[in-house]
This record gives C-alpha cells, sequence and structure tokens, in this order.
C-alpha cells in the first residue's frame, strides 16, 4: 500500500495514465504524426459495401433482406431436401420382412463371392491353368456332341 501513496503523490495530474504529447507545444522543428489509414475501410470493397448498406437504410430496408431470386431458389432447394428425406424414410418404413430377408441374402453371396476370389488369387499358377484346361475340354466336347 506504501508503494501505491507514492505513486499517487508523485503525479500531479490527479492519477491520470495517458501523457500529453509533445508537438502540441506548436515547435515548427517537429514532424507532426498523422493517424495511420485502416487497410479495410480504405479497401474499394468496403466503401461501396458500406454505401450499399447506407441506401438500404435510407429505404427502409433491413440487412437481412435477400434478393427475391434468391429466397425462392433457396426454399425450393430447402423442400427439395426435405422432401427427399421423408421418401427415404417411408422406403425404409415400406420394407416387408421378405424384402430384408432377400437383402440379407444377397450381402451373404456377395461376401462369399468375395471370399472365394480371394482364395483364387491366393492359389498357384498352375492350378488354375488346369481349370481352364478342363474347362475348355468339356466346352469342345459338349459341342461335339450337339
Amino acid at each position: 500500500a506504501s508503494m501505491y501513496t507514492e505513486i499517487q503523490r508523485e503525479r500531479p495530474d490527479g492519477g491520470n495514465i495517458l501523457t500529453h504529447p509533445d508537438y502540441i507545444d506548436g515547435n515548427p522543428d517537429l514532424i507532426k504524426p498523422k493517424k495511420l489509414l485502416n487497410p479495410v475501410k480504405a479497401s474499394k470493397s468496403h466503401q461501396e459495401l458500406h454505401r450499399e448498406l447506407l441506401m438500404n437504410h435510407k429505404r427502409g430496408l433491413g440487412v437481412d433482406s435477400k434478393p427475391e431470386l434468391q429466397r425462392v431458389l433457396e426454399h425450393r432447394r430447402r423442400d427439395l431436401l426435405i422432401k427427399q428425406k421423408k421418401e427415404e424414410e417411408e422406403a425404409k418404413k415400406l420394407q416387408s420382412p421378405f424384402e430384408k430377408e432377400l437383402l440379407k441374402r444377397h450381402q451373404r453371396l456377395d461376401q462369399l463371392e468375395k471370399e472365394q476370389e480371394k482364395q483364387e488369387d491366393h492359389a498357384p499358377e498352375f492350378i488354375k491353368v488346369k481349370e481352364n484346361l478342363r474347362r475348355t475340354s468339356t466346352v469342345t466336347g459338349d459341342e461335339k456332341a450337339a
């Protein structure tokens, strides 16, 4: 607490932390600082946007208002998404137990086929060639009989 009281005694201006600049004296030799420009406010796009907002405010249009075409397109897009979701839900509900069972069997058959392909890929080359020879010999034998 003693440090604080000493600091308070040293300041005759009543505790004002801000210091006054030296260039107010009117010394002509000193270069007076200029205020820096804000690059955002200096940009053309920002100025145009600001001008447009002022015009809309004068006309009484809100910031949230969008062009009519954009509102209609967003409304259609939203309706289309809702319609698609409803159709998907109805399709899921309408699946009978028979259709579900068929789907399960189809998935099992696909899985078995994939496993067989993997096994065939690991088989030696001469076994694959031998199987191909058997197929061609049975096909030619069947063709002669016909």
